[in-house]
């Protein structure tokens, strides 16, 4: 073989190994919707209480901005409820009876840092563990009688972790665990109100409300193919 059609066939070898390490790193779009529950910490439930759960699900797209880091917007809603009766904290909880029963719709946009590489199919690796933090609003609906003059559009800093497991190229499932800090003492529809004046209707006036969504979800991955550039340059 001429020295001539050895480098022909070296620079082939060359694109087809770089067109394959470009589409290892061409899953940059997924799309993905998700089932769990919602629960809810504040003057009724003051710590997690799965028993509290109330369905919910999600749908999100999510961008790869590295092997590492992604970028994901989402859409959850569902229901959020409580009630003194369920499992009072306290004698002036039952003497208060207190409960709510709301619908919750949040947008959020957050960055999810995965520990492993496991976008690489030459490794073995199939999982990864992450956590995500970033900035959510969120709508309430079902609220009656407000105590105080509020917004139903509140902001919320959702934050948490998962895990991740590839089930094929273009599938994997995740299951995750996120909190949602607000700056928000209503979802309860528990007043403040005055502590001197014993009437049991009145919330922690120095915490603000929280919301939880645990859930699996489904993503399927888009993969980019980019095309071969031109050794020649622009012409």
């Amino acid at each position: 073989m001429s020295t001539g059609h050895q480098k022909y066939w070296l620079f082939v070898a060359l694109l087809l190994l770089t067109y394959k390490a470009d589409a290892q790193l061409s899953q940059k779009s997924e799309v993905g919707f998700g089932l769990g529950v919602f629960n809810y910490t504040g003057d009724i439930v003051r710590t997690y209480d799965i028993t509290t759960a109330k369905p919910a699900a999600t749908v999100f797209y999510r961008s790869n901005i590295s092997r590492v880091i992604s970028f994901r917007v989402a859409l959850t809603g569902g229901q959020l409820a409580a009630s003194d009766r369920h499992n009072p904290i306290d004698s002036a909880a039952i003497k208060r009876d207190a409960s709510f029963n709301i619908f919750l719709l949040e947008a959020s946009t957050v960055f999810e840092y995965h520990f492993l590489d496991w976008r690489d199919d030459r490794k073995r690796l199939r999982f990864t563990p992450y956590l995500f933090a970033g900035l959510g609003m969120f709508g309430i609906s079902g609220n009656a009688n407000k105590p105080a003059p509020y917004s139903n559009v509140q902001l919320a800093i959702p934050f948490g972790a998962g895990i991740k497991y590839v089930l094929n190229p273009k599938y994997y499932i995740s299951f995750e665990v996120g909190v949602r800090k607000t700056f928000f003492d209503y979802l309860d529809n528990i007043p403040q109100g005055n502590t001197r004046v014993k009437n049991y209707q009145y919330g922690n006036p120095n915490k603000y409300d929280s919301y939880f969504f645990t859930g699996i979800s489904l993503t399927y991955t888009f993969y980019d193919i980019p095309c071969p550039s031109s050794p020649y340059g622009r012409r």
